[in-house]
């Protein structure tokens, strides 16, 4: 027997004590480092300190998209997995896995992809474009609808690659199926401010009637939305806003150049509020104050010219300072090229 096996064979022996003599002080060596490097790690597997993770590779065609999903998967093409396509390509594999959850009584699917809808795509497209031996990597996990949702968001929240629409409509999706409507509890489990997340609702929440003036909705940030928020109140003014955006959507549908998304913000708060024959207030000598949907003051526009617009902050009009902020983007989204 080789120095080392005979040495293992002695740890091993050691913990058997068969007569009442004192056994002889173990030898260290490369059997007792192996034992208690495998019981440290059993014991940090049972307290909870590690997690065991499973990563598999399978086939795409197997694993079937959540439907609480933040990414619209219709709209992944070749030019928005470009970047992907090309990264799995010049590894030979997919390097981050995918998060998934376990399916059962489905015989058409085996797994349900929590996060990783543009990996899933694009081993997909690979597979079918000359790349068939790819595998589909993933990461097994095994928990509830509102902690996908939580952890789905975390790891998208920061890509450029997901639309800010995508997102506000997830968040509003979120707020009905897991928090009951309740929009600071939800603002609370995603650690985000209450005025944040509200501006992403409030992106969710534009109406299609509206929305359909823009050539391409997706391109709408959640900064616009405080600009368009704005054409909804009263009741004349969206009335307006409405038509206006039928007007456009219409033009477009016939071949009339499709504008900017700035651009037809303009178009429509100027239809909405069109300037009075008077002038501006310069010339009438009249200001114009802002106000929220409560009837609270929040800026007044002194007065207009070639140099720029003056306003006056009424800070103590008793509205809010995101009444505030919202009133100021909607003035830079209307006058600011």
């Amino acid at each position: 027997m080789s120095r080392r096996n005979s040495g293992f064979a002695a740890d091993l022996a050691a913990g058997i004590n068969l007569s009442e003599e004192p056994a002889p002080q173990r030898r260290t060596g490369i059997a007792s480092n192996v034992l208690t490097g495998r019981s440290n790690r059993l014991a940090d597997l049972a307290s909870g300190a590690v997690v065991n993770r499973m990563h598999e590779l399978v086939d795409p065609a197997r694993c079937r998209m959540w439907a609480g999903h933040n990414r619209d998967y219709a709209l992944l093409t070749e030019e928005r997995c470009a970047d992907l396509i090309e990264s799995i390509k010049a590894q030979g594999r997919q390097e981050m896995p995918a998060i998934v959850r376990r399916l059962s009584n489905d015989p058409d699917f085996d797994f349900e992809v929590i996060c990783g809808a543009r990996r899933h795509w694009t081993i997909s497209w690979l597979r079918s474009h000359n790349y068939p031996d790819f595998k589909f990597l993933i990461d097994i996990r095994e928990i509830g609808d509102e902690e996908a949702f939580r952890l789905a968001d975390i790891e998208n929240r920061a890509r450029d690659d997901l639309t800010d629409l995508e997102r506000a409509k997830d968040y509003l999706r979120a707020l009905g199926r897991y928090y009951d409507g309740r929009q600071r509890t939800m603002a609370e489990r995603l650690n985000v401010t209450e005025s944040w997340l509200t501006r992403y609702l409030d992106l969710a929440r534009l109406p299609p009637e509206l929305t359909c003036a823009f050539a391409n909705p997706q391109d709408l940030g959640v900064r616009n939305a405080i600009a368009l928020k704005a054409l909804l109140k009263p009741e004349d003014r969206k009335a307006r806003a409405f038509a206006e955006a039928a007007r456009i959507a219409d033009a477009r549908n016939a071949g009339a150049p499709a504008q900017s998304v700035v651009e037809t913000i303009k178009i429509l708060s100027l239809a909405v509020d069109p300037p009075k024959k008077s002038g501006s207030p310069k010339r009438s000598g009249k200001a114009e104050t802002v106000s929220t949907a409560g009837g609270k003051p929040v800026l007044r526009i002194e007065g207009a010219d070639r140099k720029g617009i003056r306003l006056t902050l009424l800070n103590k009009g008793g509205a809010s300072r995101q009444d505030a902020e919202e009133a100021l983007q909607a003035i830079l989204d209307q006058h600011w090229s």
